[in-house]
């Protein structure tokens, strides 16, 4: 689940990071079909590998077929998470507020989602429609069978939506919500003649004031995007909507993007079989008798394991609850723990199979198999930088019965986990290698996973692979509606010409491509704090990139800068969701764990500064 992946609340953060929340009994033939689906994206990309190079015949029509598929998955997954309830969407100010304001709010954001959908759904309609004029190539049928997916899920959500808004709020809250969104739509229609003349001030009223009250108020993140791009054109252009059901597409639809559910399920499956915890019980046996031992063991498995599952929830979910027992037995507070893990998931987002990876090579037009090779040795670098302060904070450690494990124990833990071991060196070799696409090694590393999980592991119930699949599905659907409706957002921000002018006003500052990446790093920690890394991506990526290649930087170099800030900001309180997780797993309350974090985001941060400012770091083993 990667925020990635992790899309979850910040107060609904339970049975990580495969307990299903049950959903409408009335969804369940959808849940059927989006699981159906995702087992036919994966059955056709493995046939497709096997013929490319088992039998040297590339199938012309699997793409094509795996991209139909693809998109139904997405919206379908969106429908259920949204039936589900597991929209990332930032909860805290919400939860500031008096109960009476919360069941205003409550309805105002059902409320809102559904006006962005309902503004979509005949655009969508007509989009589908022009879509049936274009016939495949390989498959020699109508889009429109592809593109369907677009109003069909739209209006499912928007029924969706509706529900909510009737089960969270009374009859009075939800008139008034709906008072004020037609007084603010009334007030805005009167005024659109004269809003174009106000320029790139509507860029700070509708995409940055409005964003962010909507996310303030707890509206979906995609959703923010959505109705900020939709309000934006609405009222201060004559582009026609149906341009954003394009974009959203377009967002969504890339075949680089098809790895993600895959990865997602991958984490799933390293869940279910227990070959995580296989790593974490190896690295124990290696390393627990040394003085910040049971640290470097939370370090290393964050590392090894996150190199199997792509995602932060499943990775600190797997860890804590094998080395947590231990570690207080040795001394270790809870809130340092805590700080170590959550900053341990921030440092190993760089090491593939990073879905955030994933998502930026496909976003930014950059290489994946060099941002999976230059983000392995990142992820090193800061692993140093929090191993040598976990060392530190260990000097008081109690080591009183501590004993080396024997060479035997180690041996039989090593054998146990070596297929576990192995497969994140194969995903990073096989893609930094060239030898397949991260789609590609998605679906293999897959089938390994379950070979191995049931031949070696113990196996899983057919019961639970259903729930892995619908939970796939529906993490699926959220990351990815987020990518489209922030790629509408960010093609109406560039529509601006608001790129342009912050290319010149960056370049003419002192210091060149230093200061660039100072400017840089700032903004993407508290882009990290509000939105978490793949939306502030797809929004940033196509202003950004282009500034730092005039500057001349190294595509690959920027963004391990722009990842790791990121995740800096992630972990960061009092606003970053994954600092919240980290609590929610380790059963720690945030006011405590709080102040503990800190030098461990200090540690994160040197690392990110000297990965800036040393390029090599992130090219030489290109």
């Amino acid at each position: 689940m990667t925020m990635a992946t992790e899309t979850l609340h910040l107060d609904e953060i339970e049975d990580l990071p495969t307990g299903l929340r049950s959903g409408s009994p009335f969804l369940r033939p959808i849940e059927v079909i989006a699981s159906t689906l995702l087992v036919i994206i994966i059955g056709l990309l493995l046939m497709g590998v096997t013929s490319r190079y088992v039998f040297s015949l590339p199938v012309v029509w699997v793409d094509e077929a795996a991209s139909m598929c693809f998109l139904w998955l997405a919206m379908l997954g969106a429908v259920i998470a949204i039936d589900r309830n597991e929209h990332l969407r930032l909860t805290l100010f919400l939860q500031m507020m008096p109960e009476r304001m919360r069941g205003f709010f409550g309805a105002l954001g059902p409320l809102l989602v559904a006006v962005f959908l309902i503004g979509m759904l005949w655009p969508a309609v007509d989009y589908a429609i022009e879509e049936s004029y274009i016939t495949s190539a390989a498959l020699n049928i109508p889009m429109s069978w592809r593109v369907a997916a677009l109003p069909v899920g739209i209006a499912m959500m928007t029924l969706l939506a509706l529900r909510e808004a009737f089960r969270s709020s009374n009859m009075a809250q939800i008139g008034a919500a709906a008072g004020v969104i037609a007084l603010a739509a009334g007030i805005l229609w009167l005024l659109s003649p004269s809003l174009p003349a106000l320029g790139h001030l509507n860029i700070l009223i509708f995409l940055v004031i409005f964003v962010a009250f909507f996310l303030a108020i707890g509206v979906p993140i995609a959703f923010c995007f959505g109705l900020g791009a939709l309000a934006f054109l609405t009222f201060t252009s004559s582009v026609p909507t149906m341009v954003l059901i394009g974009r959203m597409d377009e967002g969504m639809s890339s075949l680089i993007l098809l790895s993600v559910p895959i990865f997602v399920l991958l984490g799933c499956i390293l869940d279910a079989t227990g070959m995580g915890k296989a790593i974490v019980e190896f690295l124990a046996s290696l390393l627990g008798h040394v003085k910040a031992g049971m640290s470097y063991v939370l370090l290393g498995s964050l590392f090894l394991v996150s190199g199997i599952s792509g995602s932060k929830v499943s990775d600190m979910a797997t860890v804590a609850p094998a080395l947590f027992p231990e570690m207080k037995r040795r001394g270790h507070k809870p809130k340092e723990m805590i700080a170590l893990l959550a900053t341990g998931a921030a440092m190993a987002d760089t090491v593939p199979p990073s879905i955030v990876l994933i998502v930026l090579g496909s976003v930014a037009g950059v290489s994946i198999a060099g941002l999976f090779t230059s983000g392995f040795v990142i992820a090193m670098v800061l692993l140093l930088t929090l191993a040598i302060l976990a060392r530190w904070k260990a000097r008081g450690e109690v080591m009183d019965g501590i004993r080396r494990a024997p060479m035997r124990a180690v041996g039989k833990a090593l054998v146990v986990a070596a297929p576990a071991l192995v497969l994140p060196f194969i995903i990073r070799s096989a893609v930094g290698g060239g030898m397949a696409t991260a789609t590609e090694v998605s679906t293999i590393a897959v089938l390994y996973a379950m070979i191995i999980g049931m031949v070696l592991y113990g196996g899983i119930r057919p019961g639970k692979i259903y729930e892995m699949l619908v939970e796939t599905a529906a993490l699926s659907g959220a990351i990815l509606i987020i990518l489209g409706t922030a790629s509408a957002m960010a093609w109406a921000l560039t529509q601006t010409g608001f790129a342009f002018k912050m290319a010149s006003l960056v370049t003419g500052l002192p210091g060149g491509w230093v200061t660039y990446m100072l400017v840089t790093i700032a903004v993407f920690m508290v882009l990290g704090c509000v939105l978490e890394g793949l939306p502030a991506i797809v929004l940033m990526a196509p202003i950004m990139f282009p500034i730092a290649k005039n500057l001349g930087i190294n595509d690959i170099h920027y963004s391990m800068v722009v990842v790791t800030a990121m995740n800096v900001g992630l972990m960061a309180p009092p606003i970053g969701v994954g600092f919240y997780i980290a609590c929610k797993i380790g059963n720690v309350s945030p006011d405590e764990a709080m102040g503990a974090i800190w030098p461990y985001i200090g540690a994160l941060f040197i690392g990110l500064l000297i990965i800036a400012m040393v390029p090599a770091l992130s090219t030489a083993y290109l």
